[in-house]
């Protein structure tokens, strides 16, 4: 029998940061194949992908996730090498800990114990994994679902294996997430020197009272599923390293996550308008990197939030928050799509860890999905 903790070590210490996989997926792959998956290897570019399937009929449960992870950042800043799994206090300490090795792990245990009571379960039982969750998302699983279309292969259920609880394991199941539209804005001034500012036109100044308004609007007010529309700005440039120089144009980049009481696209035309109205020269280019999508009440959040119930005692909150998860490719094409996976308290950090005591939970947590889906 396999053991979570052990696979969560022997995926920790392969260095896959985004989008490289390090060999991580050969070893989901090693594993799943004796319990009778389908394997389905599906390079993109530089990014490593796998479809496997065991069962040839519906309904579909799909586990999906990814092997890949963030830059650890200072390495010496870490209380233990990022890709050396350590244990102290109870807890695993490594990159992709909590996001989303331990995760991954858990879901492989439960396939095997699962399988092994029930050899002959019905629907199948399927994995979508990728290397490039954390990059730029363009050759993973956006391609994977791209590639099941085609032949007309649908997921019914899916689970993806993502961080989402809070202070405790099991304490919130996502149903969804908000659309997310970025932009990058370019106004245009005038260079100078800085003494003689009538002969010049700084784009810094025209900038403020654009940037304080938008970030006053009220865009929507959400609804009982999702938050308002949340506007923030991540990074504002100008300048030409000159102290005495007006700069020519300013550069800011930001991002809207939005409820589905707006489209993207009156978004877009919302923003225009105030641009628009403060009469300056700009420029601006957009990236939309996925819709909002909503999972109702239906039999994969019912199963999910009895198999939490029983393992961990805990009713879990539903919802929509959050940043993006590759769910966003998964929805549109009909699939019921949850987010359950570990606590996030520490993803991304410098000493990323997870409680070595809830990844065998988790993966008893998927397992009774499993038996609650799929038992004949």
């Amino acid at each position: 029998m396999l053991d979570p903790l052990e696979i969560t070590k022997q995926l920790i210490s392969l260095p896959s940061i985004t989008p490289k996989d390090e060999g991580c997926q050969k070893l989901l792959m090693q594993h799943l194949q004796p319990l009778g998956f389908s394997i389905e290897a599906l390079p993109f570019n530089d990014v490593n992908n796998f479809w496997a399937r065991r069962g040839h009929k519906g309904p579909v449960l799909a586990f999906a996730g990814h092997t890949d992870v963030v830059p650890t950042g200072p390495a010496e800043q870490w209380s233990s090498p990022p890709f050396q799994p350590t244990i102290r206090n109870g807890y695993l300490y490594g990159r992709g800990a909590a996001d989303m090795k331990s995760n991954l792990a858990a879901m492989l245990v439960a396939c095997e114990r699962f399988i092994q009571q029930y050899p002959n379960h019905s629907g199948s039982i399927a994995w979508l994994i990728t290397s490039d969750e954390e990059g730029n998302a363009i050759d993973g699983t956006a391609k994977v679902i791209q590639h099941l279309q085609q032949r007309k292969e649908l997921i019914d259920w899916c689970i993806v294996g993502e961080p989402s609880s809070s202070i405790q394991l099991g304490d919130t199941l996502k149903i969804g997430r908000r659309g997310s539209l970025s932009g990058h804005l370019t106004i245009y001034g005038k260079q100078g020197h800085i003494a003689y500012p009538q002969l010049a036109d700084n784009p810094i100044h025209q900038a403020m009272p654009l940037l304080t308004e938008l970030t006053h609007i009220r865009w929507d007010e959400g609804n009982i599923y999702f938050e308002p529309t949340c506007f923030q700005i991540s990074n504002i440039q100008a300048g030409t390293g000159a102290s005495n120089v007006i700069p020519g144009q300013l550069q800011v980049d930001f991002n809207f996550r939005y409820s589905p009481e707006l489209t993207a696209q009156q978004l877009q035309n919302k923003l225009e308008i105030v641009l628009q109205k403060h009469k300056i020269q700009y420029d601006v280019a957009w990236r939309h990197s996925g819709l909002p999508f909503l999972t109702q009440k239906g039999e994969l959040v019912q199963a999910s939030c009895r198999a939490i119930k029983k393992i961990t005692g805990i009713q879990p909150t539903l919802s929509t928050n959050g940043g993006t998860s590759d769910g966003r490719f998964i929805a549109p094409t009909g699939s019921q799509v949850v987010e359950l996976g570990l606590c996030n308290r520490t993803i991304h950090q410098i000493d990323e860890c997870v409680a070595v005591a809830d990844i065998e939970k988790l993966a008893l947590i998927y397992q009774h999905i499993l038996e609650q889906l799929l038992q004949r």
